[in-house]
C-alpha cells in the first residue's frame, strides 16, 4: 500500500475547501491470488486511474462486471475487499492522502467524511433493530450530533427522500418496509452523519422499474439539497446518465472514456462506450400464435399454504410452440408465482393447466418423467442454481443421464455439442462454476436446460443480474436456439427493453391479476391502461434530463 507520512488529522483535511474534495491520482489496485496448482502471485485489478470530484458533484462509474467500478469506489474510502490493496497512486480526500492511513485514522473518515450505500439494502440492516436506531448509529458513534439532533436529522432525511410517514417509519423493523423504501432508508443512513462524499454502489439494480425511478428521484433530490459529492456506480448507462454530472467508462480496470454526461451519451468517442449506448439493439419480429397452444393456463387462482390471500387471481395465458411469451410486472405482481404454478411447485386452488393438448397434473410429484423433461426452468441467479463442487461437464451431463440414460463417451460428446451450441466450446467442460463469469454461468444453465430437449423453458429474470452487453449476448443466444430447436420460452422479467427485444406476446401482471395481454405489437400500442403506462414510462431513457422531466410529470 502506498505510504502516508503526513501526520495531519485525516478527518479534517489539509486544504479545507480549496481544490477538489476527492482527487484520485494514478490509482493502482492489486490483489494476491492463491491458485491450487501454482505459487501465489499478484494481479493488477485497477491500473492508472485518475479523476477529481468537487463538492456537490456526481461522477458516474460505468462498465461491465470486473471493470473495477466497485473496487475504485471502495478505494475512495481507502478500503479493499477480498484482499485488494492500494499498490500505487494516491487517494486525496480534502487534500490528505488517506491511502496509507492507519485503521485508527480511517475510523475518523469512514462513516463520517465518506459513507457507502450498497446494492442490497436488506443485507445492510440488522433485522433485530428498528430502522431509526440503525440510521443514527454512525452519527452517534462519531459524536457529530446528540441523540436528539441525530433523530431529528434522520426524520428530516426520511421526508426529503419521500418516505411515507417520516415521523414514524423509523420505528419499523427492516422486514416491515418494501425494498424501495429500505434502499431510501439506507441512503438516509449514509446522509445522517452529513458526510462530504457518498459512494452509491448499484443502489437500484435489484429494484423493478417503477420502484427504481422513485429511488433515483429521492437520491437526486437528497444530493441537491445536501450538496454532498457522490460516486454513482452502475452497469446501466441510462440510469447513471440521470444522476451524474460526468461519467467515467471503465473496462478491465482501465479508463476507456471520461467526459461530461451529455457528451458520453450523445457523442461517445470510443467503440466500447458506443456499444454501451447502443445496447439492446435486437430487433425481433413477432410471430403470430398457432391455432393450438403448447401451454394453456386457464383461470388459475393460487393461494400460498397457511394464508387465505390469492397471490394469483383468475389468470389465463396461452403459449405456442417456438414462441416467447413475456410475463412482465413489478415485484409482487405474481410473475414468479405463475412460474411456480406451471412447474408444479405451487398447486392452484382453482383453474387448470394443459400442456401439449393433455391435462398437466397440478403437483410436481404427480408428473411423469416425460412431463418433467418437456418443461425446464432457468433461474435468475446462476450462482446458486449450480453445485459449486461439480464441473460444467457434470452439471450439463446430469439431465442427459437422468432423462435419456446417456453415459460415458456418448455423454461427453453430447456435452461438447451443447457447449458449442451456447458458444463456449469443449474447453470449458472441466471448469467449475467459480471459474466462470456471470454470463458464462448463465449460458451453462441454458445448456443444462437444453440437454433435456424440452418443448418449453421458463426463464425467470435470467438477464436481470447481468451487465447490459452480457445480457444482450444471452438474449441473442436464446433467440438463435429458439429458431434452431423450436423451443418455447415463458420469459419472466420487469425489464421492458428485454420484452421488446425477445417477445412475441406479452402478459402484464399487477397484484396477481393479468391486466393486459396479447401479441407484442398490440400490447405496446396505445391507448394503455394506467399500470402499463406506468411501467412503460418508468424505463430510464438514454437521454440527458429524462429523470428531471419524469420527476416533474409525476410530482416525485
Amino acid at each position: 500500500m502506498a505510504s502516508n507520512t503526513n501526520s495531519t488529522d485525516v478527518s479534517k483535511g489539509a486544504t479545507g475547501t480549496a481544490g477538489p474534495l476527492l482527487h484520485i491520482r494514478n490509482l493502482q489496485l492489486s490483489a494476491t491470488v492463491y491458485p491450487d496448482d501454482a505459487k501465489p502471485h499478484t494481479v493488477t485489478i485497477v491500473d492508472d486511474v485518475s479523476f477529481t470530484l468537487a463538492r456537490g458533484q456526481v461522477l458516474g462509474l460505468i462498465g461491465e462486471s470486473g471493470a473495477g467500478k466497485s473496487t475504485i469506489g471502495l478505494a475512495a474510502m481507502a478500503y479493499g475487499r477480498g484482499g485488494v490493496h492500494i499498490s500505487g497512486g494516491e487517494v486525496l480526500l480534502d487534500g490528505v492522502d488517506i491511502s496509507g492511513a492507519s485503521r485508527r485514522e480511517l475510523r475518523k473518515v469512514r462513516g463520517r467524511q465518506v459513507c457507502y450505500v450498497s446494492q442490497s439494502a436488506a443485507a445492510g440492516f440488522n433485522p433485530a433493530h428498528r430502522l431509526i436506531d440503525q440510521v443514527v448509529e454512525s452519527t452517534l458513534l462519531n459524536r457529530t450530533a446528540t441523540a436528539k439532533e441525530a433523530r431529528a436529522r434522520a426524520i428530516a432525511l426520511f421526508d426529503t427522500l419521500g418516505l411515507p410517514n417520516p415521523q414514524n417509519i423509523g420505528n419499523r423493523y427492516p422486514h416491515q418496509v418494501s425494498g424501495g423504501q429500505l434502499q431510501r432508508v439506507m441512503t438516509a443512513m449514509a446522509l445522517c452523519s452529513e458526510p462530504d462524499l457518498i459512494v452509491f454502489d448499484e443502489p437500484t439494480t435489484a429494484l423493478d422499474v417503477t420502484t427504481q425511478i422513485e429511488v433515483l428521484a429521492a437520491i437526486k433530490r437528497a444530493i441537491r439539497k445536501t450538496g454532498v459529492a457522490a460516486l454513482y456506480i452502475s452497469h446501466d448507462l441510462a440510469v447513471v446518465a440521470q444522476v451524474s454530472d460526468e461519467i467515467m467508462v471503465l473496462k478491465n480496470g482501465k479508463t476507456v472514456e471520461h467526459e461530461d454526461t451529455r457528451s458520453i451519451i450523445e457523442t461517445p468517442k470510443e467503440t466500447y462506450t458506443q456499444d454501451l449506448v447502443n445496447v439492446r439493439s435486437i430487433e425481433h419480429q413477432e410471430k403470430p400464435p398457432a391455432d393450438t397452444p403448447l401451454l394453456k393456463v386457464d383461470g388459475i387462482t393460487a393461494i400460498y399454504p397457511g394464508t387465505d390471500v390469492a397471490v394469483l387471481s383468475d389468470v389465463s395465458i396461452e403459449l405456442s410452440a417456438g414462441q416467447t411469451l413475456a410475463v412482465v410486472g413489478e415485484s409482487g405482481s405474481g410473475k414468479s408465482t405463475l412460474a411456480r404454478v406451471i412447474t408444479g411447485l405451487l398447486p392452484p386452488a382453482k383453474g387448470s393447466l394443459t400442456f401439449n393438448g393433455q391435462a398437466l397434473p397440478p403437483e410436481l410429484k404427480q408428473r411423469s418423467r416425460e412431463e418433467l423433461r418437456e418443461l425446464q426452468m432457468i433461474y435468475q441467479m446462476a450462482d446458486v442454481a449450480m453445485n459449486p463442487r461439480h464441473t460444467v461437464s457434470t452439471i450439463i451431463g446430469r439431465p442427459l443421464t437422468y432423462y435419456f440414460n446417456i453415459r460415458g463417451r456418448e455423454r461427453k460428446q453430447r456435452v461438447a455439442e451443447l457447449l458449442d451450441a451456447i458458444e463456449m466450446g469443449e474447453g470449458f467442460a472441466d471448469r467449475y462454476p467459480a471459474e466462470l463469469s456471470g454470463g458464462q454461468k448463465q449460458r451453462v444453465c441454458i445448456a443444462r436446460a437444453l440437454a433435456a430437449k424440452p418443448s418449453l423453458i421458463i426463464c425467470d429474470e435470467v438477464t436481470s443480474a447481468l451487465d447490459p452487453l452480457v445480457a444482450d449476448g444471452i438474449l441473442k443466444l436464446l433467440l438463435e436456439l429458439q429458431s434452431r430447436e423450436n423451443v418455447a420460452y415463458l420469459f419472466i422479467t420487469h425489464d421492458l427493453a428485454t420484452v421488446k427485444a425477445i417477445a412475441d406476446s406479452i402478459a402484464v401482471m399487477h397484484r396477481g391479476k393479468r391486466v393486459r395481454y396479447g401479441v407484442k405489437s398490440d400490447v405496446l400500442t396505445p391507448p394503455f391502461d394506467d399500470y402499463t403506462q406506468l411501467l412503460l414510462s418508468s424505463v430510464p431513457q438514454m437521454k440527458a434530463g429524462w429523470l428531471d422531466q419524469a420527476i416533474v410529470e409525476r410530482g416525485l
